[in-house]
C-alpha cells in the first residue's frame, strides 16, 4: 500500500517542462518531464499561440501526463520582451525569463551552438532550477505594463540624442570643409556646392554659397538642441516624443 501510494503521489506531482528557442519566423519547443529524458522537439510559427497550445496538449498525452498537470517553462530574455511571459502567466504556466549571460558554459574548448543543443541546455537548467538548485542562472524581474511604458520614453530620448549628435557632427563637417565666410575665410573656388540644393533650394538674396544653407542649418541646430518633453514619465504618442516642432 505504501509503494502504490508513493507512486500515485509521484504521478500527481509530475509536471511538464517546456523550453523556448525564439526567433523571428519560428519557435523551437522542447518538452520533457525529468532529467536524462529524450527531449520532444517541435517547431511552430512565431507567435502562433494556437499551434503552441496544440503541441502542449500532444506533449502531455505522449509523456503520460494528465491534462491538468502543471507546466513550467522558460525562455531567454531578448527583443520579444515580456509579452510572451504575460500570456503564459494568464494561461496558468509558471514561466521564467532567463538572463542569457548567466548561463554557464565550458570555456576550455570551442563550444558548438545549435538549436538542439540550446534546447538541451535550457531544459537541463530548468529542471535543476525547479528542483531547488541555486546558482543555475539569473531570472529577470518582469516589470509591469506601466513600468515598461515608462522605460520607452527614456529609450526614445536616448535615441534622439544620438541622432542629434550625428546631425550636429555632419553639419560641423560641412561648415568646416567649405569654410564659413562669417569667420573671414571665404570658400575656395574649387569647393563643391552639390549639397546646397538638398538643404536650401532657394538661396537668400545677397548671400553666397555658404549663406544659402547657414539659416536652415542654424534652425536645425536650434531645433535639435531642444529637450524632448515627456508627459508623466510615459509617452502619450509620437508628438510627446518628438515634440511640437514644425
Amino acid at each position: 500500500m505504501r509503494t502504490s501510494a508513493a507512486k500515485v503521489e509521484h504521478s500527481v506531482k509530475r509536471v511538464l517542462f517546456v523550453v523556448f528557442e525564439l526567433s523571428n519566423k519560428s519557435w523551437k519547443l522542447g518538452f520533457a518531464t525529468d532529467l536524462g529524458q529524450r527531449i520532444r522537439e517541435r517547431t511552430v510559427p512565431a507567435w502562433d499561440l494556437g499551434a503552441f497550445e496544440s503541441e502542449l496538449k500532444k506533449a502531455k498525452e505522449q509523456l503520460g501526463l494528465e491534462e491538468s498537470a502543471g507546466v513550467v517553462s522558460c525562455y531567454e530574455a531578448g527583443r520579444e520582451g515580456f509579452t510572451l511571459q504575460r500570456y503564459l502567466a494568464t494561461s496558468g504556466i509558471s514561466n521564467a525569463v532567463v538572463d542569457a549571460g548567466s548561463l554557464e558554459v565550458k570555456r576550455r574548448r570551442r563550444r558548438a551552438k545549435t538549436d538542439r543543443l540550446d534546447l538541451a541546455t535550457l531544459m537541463n537548467r530548468l529542471i535543476r532550477w525547479h528542483q531547488g538548485e541555486k546558482g543555475v542562472w539569473s531570472v529577470v524581474r518582469v516589470p509591469s505594463v506601466e513600468e515598461e511604458d515608462q522605460r520607452q520614453c527614456h529609450r526614445e530620448l536616448a535615441a534622439l540624442k544620438k541622432e542629434r549628435t550625428r546631425h550636429v557632427n555632419r553639419i560641423k563637417g560641412l561648415l568646416a570643409s567649405h569654410r564659413d565666410p562669417k569667420r573671414g575665410t571665404p570658400p575656395p573656388a574649387h569647393a563643391s556646392t552639390h549639397f546646397t540644393p538638398r538643404v536650401a533650394p532657394v538661396p537668400p538674396a545677397g548671400g553666397g554659397a555658404t549663406a544659402c544653407f547657414a539659416v536652415p542649418l542654424n534652425r536645425h541646430l536650434l531645433r535639435s538642441t531642444k529637450s524632448v518633453p515627456c508627459v508623466s514619465g510615459r509617452p502619450s504618442g509620437s508628438r510627446s516624443i518628438l515634440g511640437q516642432h514644425p
